[in-house]
């Protein structure tokens, strides 16, 4: 049985941590998908103690688009971070790590939370206007919408519209164990998304917001075919580079010698020594990844992005090859 929490006192401690969270990310130069993944987690943990009463005040109602209950518009960012139970958060938690992450470190931080909270608004809303449309009872108008399904759909359809032949990593089931491959992000798209709602209907949730993930989806392909297709990327022609196959990545030697002058932690020396000594290219990639994740760059200490054996940093301008 939860513990009877004030209400008032825990949507507070739940709004500090979502902002705080961000916060936190850009000071200390962390990936904003790490802030979020955290944040949505804790927050969980704390709708479990306050026996779910968070939901009514932090969940977006469709009757809130009315004039009368404007000032209620705050919870098209709230609701993003709050799930209906485990399966429900495990289910976008997993996908967002496995898609969220790759598409910040191709894209920035900036452009990647700025798809990502718009996308999960724009799937909030179109919900909300469809509930208007159909409802037959007043009631209907006042079912809270949670969960970030709206905004991972935005950057699903966002990753698949501007790299849509690029690879991720994705767990693949074999049995009882599970094992890492990566897929064309067009695929893995596809197949998450039927993964999140799945999770979601495991998870008990009888109102699926189905036009929260059609609008998330299409907002976020519209923003990326604004902010990102035809724009500057991490190439030197400001061309998307796509790969024909997973091997295609390996045509291309790591240059060791430019990771260790990174490593200049005790935690990052021993990834190293791991990714130096690693003889299955997949698992080496996979430790190369969790490197970059952690590195800072050596002029201004920002946070580092990395791409098709490229780094660089939006701060400062550095750059090189590995």
């Amino acid at each position: 049985m939860g513990i009877a929490l004030p209400l008032e006192i825990v949507s507070i401690v739940a709004i500090c941590i979502m902002i705080g969270a961000l916060v936190l990310a850009y000071l200390k130069k962390w990936m904003m998908a790490y802030a979020l993944i955290f944040a949505n987690f804790i927050i969980f943990v704390i709708t479990m103690i306050s026996q779910y009463t968070i939901y009514e005040e932090l969940g977006f109602k469709p009757i809130y688009l009315s004039l009368e209950l404007s000032p209620q518009l705050y919870t098209l960012f709230t609701s993003m971070f709050i799930h209906g139970g485990f399966p429900h958060i495990l289910g976008n938690m997993l996908v967002f790590f496995f898609i969220g992450i790759p598409f910040e470190q191709r894209v920035g931080w900036k452009k990647f939370i700025v798809i990502y909270l718009i996308a999960g608004v724009c799937g909030t809303l179109v919900h909300s206007l469809m509930a208007f449309a159909t409802y037959t009872n007043e009631l209907e108008l006042k079912i809270p919408l949670i969960g970030a399904s709206g905004a991972i759909f935005g950057i699903m359809g966002a990753f698949a519209v501007a790299y849509p032949r690029d690879e991720v990593a994705m767990p693949i089931p074999l049995g009882i164990i599970m094992i890492i491959r990566r897929v064309k992000v067009m695929y893995a798209v596809l197949l998450f998304a039927a993964m999140e709602t799945i999770f979601v209907y495991l998870g008990g949730q009888g109102h699926t917001a189905h036009f929260a993930h059609i609008g998330g989806l299409i907002g976020g392909a519209v923003l990326a075919a604004i902010l990102i297709r035809g724009k500057q990327t991490h190439t030197k022609k400001g061309e998307t580079i796509y790969y024909d196959s997973f091997a295609a990545q390996h045509l291309q030697k790591i240059d060791f010698s430019t990771l260790k002058k990174l490593a200049d932690t005790p935690e990052l020396k021993e990834m190293f020594l791991k990714i130096e000594n690693e003889t299955v290219p997949q698992v080496r990639d996979i430790w190369v990844e969790h490197f970059l994740d952690k590195v800072v760059c050596p002029k201004c200490k920002n946070r580092l992005n990395y791409f098709d054996h490229k780094i660089w940093c939006e701060n400062c301008g550095f750059k090189t090859k590995y």
